[in-house]
């Protein structure tokens, strides 16, 4: 399965590509913020994908509608610390199939990824 990782920091996406391997998943693609992620899209072509919420250039819910236009079946789960309700309530509307808030375990996003590809009927 493809995942594309989408977060600004290095260290967050080396935490969840570690977790990731660990659960079996071997096809990572990074990015650093949306529109890096929006130019690498066309040609990964994800099966999931994990979008933090605040980067620069293009923020994650700017991601999360922007990627939505034109896909509305890939999963998209947002990780990030944004815990308020109302948060999770925009980035729900906005698009994403689920939500993980950091710091988070390693059992927590392996649960959500089963949850969501379930959800969405994808093949895990």
């Amino acid at each position: 399965m493809r995942i594309l990782l989408i977060d600004d920091s290095k260290t967050m996406r080396n935490i969840q590509k570690s977790v990731l391997k660990q659960l079996g998943y071997n096809e990572l693609e990074e990015a650093c913020d949306g529109q890096d992620a929006l130019n690498k899209i066309g040609s990964f072509k994800p099966e999931l994908c994990l979008v933090d919420w605040n980067m620069p250039v293009m923020d994650g819910l700017t991601f999360v509608k922007t990627f939505r236009e034109t896909d509305k079946s890939t999963p998209l789960i947002m990780v990030t610390t944004e815990a308020e309700k109302s948060r999770v309530i925009e980035a729900i509307k906005a698009g994403v199939n689920n939500y993980v808030v950091k710091p988070f375990t390693p059992d927590l996003l392996s649960e959500r990824i089963t949850e969501t590809l379930s959800k969405c009927g994808a093949n895990s």
